[in-house]
């Protein structure tokens, strides 16, 4: 029975960091978590009595807040963390190359964004909120910044 309590109080103590580092909120596996571990100071309360009870109550407390000290230091993480970060952007520096009035052809459907090409260079363009089909012949109507702004040609 004392295996049934530790189990308990061990897999509640592991959902309620789960819960709390890696998916905040109140969700099923905090609910659970605490479901496990009050399940297991009451087994703990019931087969061993009081004074028992009260120090796995007290000794579930306190290793719930070392783990969570542990979860929460400076560092603790990094094994499992994204090391790399992305830099590029969209269409940057490259939409100088683009005038009003250049034609091309929407290589993937705009909804109302989509690439199209334009002289064999493929651009992340979009529409003022029209939703046009692959293949359809469009023209820039404007070019700011990164953002290319397009219509289709009747």
């Amino acid at each position: 029975m004392v295996l049934v309590v530790i189990a308990l109080i061990a897999v509640g103590l592991t959902l309620l960091i789960v819960e709390v580092v890696f998916i905040p909120g109140t969700t099923v596996v905090g609910i659970l978590g605490l479901v496990f571990l009050i399940v297991g100071i009451a087994f703990s309360y019931g087969q061993f009595g009081s004074e028992t009870g009260n120090y796995t109550l007290i000794a579930s407390t306190i290793g719930f807040a070392l783990a969570l000290y542990l979860s929460f230091r400076k560092g603790a993480w990094k094994r499992f963390s994204i090391k790399t970060s992305i830099e590029s952007k969209v269409n940057e520096g490259i939409t100088g190359q683009l005038k009003t009035g250049s034609e091309g052809v929407a290589v993937s459907a705009l909804r109302p964004m989509g690439s199209a090409e334009f002289d064999g260079k493929i651009f992340e363009v979009k529409t003022n909120g029209d939703y046009l089909a692959a293949g359809t012949k469009v023209k820039v109507v404007q070019v700011q910044s990164n953002d290319i702004l397009v219509e289709p040609i009747n």
